[in-house]
């Protein structure tokens, strides 16, 4: 009789635990659904992480593709710090979750299989959404497991982080009254490590150009050449110390053949370790040239060697609303210092609302430093077709550009076929 009776009232009590559960479910949670997190991915290379690659693998999670959507803002960075790659994990809890912080960091050897540092990177990156995921009502669906810490494997790089470039490009086209024909390689090799930099490149350029304007031919021919290396060796978090050099050859600067040999110092008022986020760099070069003519030049210089000095500052700032640079140089030559530039060049990139961001670029020079302008001048031909330097005071441009991406941001699929990630997308250039 007893075990009827409770029999029939956990019968009769079920919907009512089943309602309790299911309003449970809803409330309590700071989410009702799937927190939406926004990724941004700075000094990591794109075959380890992307944004868009994180999708199938967070199905917890909803990845957005504006900063204005999300519960969740995921900033991951690396760097370098001798001999390990630091990665960072910065979480920034926004609208219903908006106070909730956290920063997670990982070191591995330099050199690990971008396989086994994407799986390092994931299994952290997992760990420190789920607080966050905590706060949502998905968090009952979750299940937690362990499993024992595998420790990553360095791998010897083959190469020894040399990575190596090289293009070869031509180009013929024509009509009845005009015909071209260019030609351009190039080729660089680079090697980056926390106490070495070193950038070395090739590059030549060819254009021949015939125009016919009834029994008149005009021929136009363009040719340059170079080469320059940068050694940078790391001092300390504040100083680096190396040199430049450069070969070069153009007709368009008058120019046969330059050596250029040019030493330089850095100091950053910030440590190296937050480039990714913050720079004050002030740069001072010492430069070597000994320089032939193709022409004897306006000052009746055929050949010379100069001395020339610059000093550059520069201020780089990430945000999370975007990201600001500003540069200013100033050079000189020291048997003249009424020959001298300045330069100013300026990037804003802004993140405005809801996949709406917009970036400008400006760059302005004051030029009194033309020493290379040939006596002769130059023919209209040249003039028109841009074939040598003309003298100026200044030059400038400026650009602007607004980009606006909307459409599905809950799809977690991703097909890398053909290319391109979908999607819908607005690009304004002016």
């Amino acid at each position: 009789m007893f075990s009827a009776i409770l029999l029939s009232w956990f019968v009769v009590s079920l919907p009512v635990v089943a309602q309790e559960a299911k309003a449970y479910s809803a409330e309590g949670y700071r989410l009702s659904g799937l927190p939406g997190v926004y990724f941004e991915v700075e000094n990591i290379p794109a075959e380890i992480i992307t944004a868009e690659g994180l999708k199938p693998e967070l199905p917890f999670v909803e990845v957005v593709s504006s900063l204005d959507k999300a519960q969740v803002h995921v900033v991951m960075r690396g760097e370098k710090k001798g001999d390990k790659i630091n990665y960072s994990f910065h979480f920034f809890g926004q609208r219903e979750l908006a106070g909730l912080q956290d920063e997670l960091t990982l070191d591995l050897p330099e050199g690990t299989a971008a396989a086994e540092v994407r799986q390092e990177l994931l299994s952290l990156l997992k760990t420190g959404l789920m607080r966050f995921v905590g706060h949502s009502a998905a968090s009952r669906r979750l299940q937690v497991k362990f499993q024992e810490k595998v420790k990553p494997t360095a791998v010897n790089d083959p190469w020894n982080f040399w990575v190596f470039s090289l293009s070869v490009n031509s180009f013929l086209n024509g009509e009845k009254s005009y015909s071209s024909k260019d030609l351009y390689g190039s080729f660089s090799a680079n090697r980056v490590t926390p106490a070495w930099k070193i950038r070395l490149s090739l590059t030549g350029s060819w254009d021949k150009s015939e125009y016919r304007y009834g029994d008149q031919i005009i021929k136009s021919t363009y040719e340059s050449g170079q080469m320059r290396a940068l050694v940078v060796r790391s001092v300390s978090d504040h100083w680096s110390v190396g040199a430049y050099f450069s070969v070069s050859s153009s007709t368009y600067n008058n120019v046969e053949l330059s050596l250029a040999p040019a030493p330089a110092v850095e100091f950053n008022v910030f440590p190296y370790a937050e480039a990714t986020r913050r720079q004050l760099r002030f740069l001072y070069r010492l430069n070597v040239a000994a320089v032939d003519y193709r022409e004897e030049t306006i000052y009746l210089k055929t050949r010379e060697t100069l001395f020339r000095q610059s000093l550059t500052a520069a201020l780089e700032l990430k945000r999370r609303w975007g990201t600001v640079s500003l540069s200013l140089e100033g050079s000189n030559y020291l048997h003249d210092f009424r020959q001298n530039r300045v330069e100013l060049s300026t990037e804003i990139s802004l993140r405005l609302f809801k996949g709406l961001s917009c970036s400008f670029n400006g760059h302005y020079s004051r030029i009194h430093d033309q020493l290379s302008l040939p006596r002769r001048g130059a023919t209209l031909e040249e003039v028109l077709l841009r074939r040598r330097q003309l003298e100026t005071s200044y030059n400038y441009y400026l650009s602007f550009s607004l980009n606006y991406t909307f459409g599905s941001i809950l799809s977690k699929i991703v097909n890398p076929r053909f290319g391109g990630t979908g999607g819908v997308s607005i690009s304004i250039s002016m």
